[in-house]
């Protein structure tokens, strides 16, 4: 993903730069609105099944920091990740990145189900900004990385849904961007998948790469992250040293 030009007054020193970001979404998919609340003031179009899952947001990612995205199911956690990588749009506050993205979210996203794996390799790192030199130079190694040699002709619809997110990690950690966001990625596939996935993000941390990283796992988040933001009700409630976020979550819900 290309890099995202920064808004007016935002610094280009961090990797990520967000600033009172906020995003509404509506509980009920059925309401309608009239034609008089399309004059009406904002006060008066909102309406009440409009909720807010983040809002007045704020914090600064250095680059090669690696961070931790911690909190209960329907946080905001997810949706952070995604109006990072500029898949959603926010509305109120900014977000602004100085690198390109590689988004390691809703991973099997975005494949084509009666293209080949072959095709599939070639069509997603492509339009994640790969040349086709560059992409014929680690064809090889995605499709080792995967262990799919004996599928590279097959149609990406017939591949169980293990192969299909190790292709997915594949290629997408193969992309030369300087951030990776990553959402709940290594909860899903075997222990010798995990393993290589752990292994891949390792090198790439110590290549220098920015990292945003979500998951329920308190041994992941303490192994890849030196730095944590809570999320709960719609908040960022703390930004302070992984293990002092770890320890609020389980302080505030319960967990020994």
């Amino acid at each position: 993903m290309a890099a995202i030009p920064l808004p007016l007054g935002m610094t280009p020193e961090g990797a990520i730069s967000v600033r009172n970001l906020g995003i509404r979404f509506t509980r009920n998919r059925g309401s309608r609105r009239n034609f008089k609340d399309l004059f009406a003031g904002r006060a008066r179009r909102r309406r009440p099944d409009e909720f807010w899952p983040l809002r007045n947001v704020s914090f600064e990612v250095a680059p090669g920091e690696a961070i931790g995205v911690v909190g209960r199911n329907g946080q905001g956690k997810s949706t952070l990740l995604k109006l990072v990588a500029q898949v959603m749009l926010p509305d109120e506050g900014e977000v602004a990145v100085t690198g390109g993205v590689a988004p390691l979210i809703e991973i099997t996203g975005g494949f084509v189900s009666d293209l080949t794996v072959r095709d599939n390799v070639n069509l997603t790192a492509g339009l994640h900004g790969m040349t086709t030199r560059e992409i014929a130079g680690r064809f090889d190694e995605i499709i080792a990385f995967a262990e799919l040699e004996k599928f590279v002709d097959t149609p990406y619809k017939h591949l169980s849904s293990g192969m299909r997110v190790r292709l997915a990690f594949a290629v997408i950690s193969r992309l030369e961007e300087p951030i990776i966001l990553v959402d709940e990625v290594l909860a899903v596939g075997d222990a010798q998948f995990k393993a290589k996935c752990y292994t891949r993000i390792e090198e790439l941390l110590a290549g220098g790469r920015t990292l945003f990283f979500v998951s329920h796992s308190e041994k992941d988040l303490l192994r890849f992250c030196s730095r944590g933001l809570y999320l709960d009700q719609g908040q960022l409630v703390l930004d302070a040293p992984i293990r002092e976020v770890v320890n609020r979550y389980n302080a505030d819900y319960g967990v020994k």
